[in-house]
């Protein structure tokens, strides 16, 4: 039974690379789907599609538009979401896609840290599982498979 896996983070490190490869690493049989990482063609996919915007408002506006029609056409698809909270950036959009997954009865699995544990406890305490680790999360998925 192959699982398509959301994963709802922060687009500045290889984070999503690591959960691929310690998934492979594991002979898990997952597909991997998220937001889009290129973050310049995130911020630009707007005017890329529709045109020249007046102002940067309508700019942010209509890539806002693209990037959530995409978030929710994905989180759709997927089996399971597992949403990254880390330390170092903003963490709005991954509080709103594990939020929207969560509305819509997706299995989530929240990683942070415990230094976000009282930030976050609201939002834990909808998930089906909250993790500090990747590796974590990880086993959490292969017991599906015992």
């Amino acid at each position: 039974m192959d699982l398509t896996v959301y994963l709802a983070g922060q687009i500045h490190d290889d984070w999503r690379e690591t959960v691929k490869l310690k998934a492979k690493e594991n002979n898990l049989p997952l597909t991997f789907v998220g937001p889009q990482t290129n973050h310049e063609r995130s911020d630009n996919v707007g005017e890329d599609i529709i045109g020249k915007q007046p102002a940067k408002i309508h700019t942010d506006d209509a890539a806002s538009s693209i990037n959530n029609f995409r978030t929710q056409v994905l989180l759709n698809k997927s089996d399971v979401v597992i949403a990254l909270f880390g330390e170092k950036y903003k963490q709005w959009n991954t509080a709103m896609d594990a939020s929207a997954a969560i509305s819509m009865g997706k299995p989530t699995i929240i990683i942070r840290p415990e230094s976000l544990v009282h930030p976050l406890k609201e939002l834990s305490n909808k998930a089906n599982v909250t993790v500090e680790t990747v590796d974590q999360a990880l086993e959490v998925l292969q017991y599906i498979y015992e």
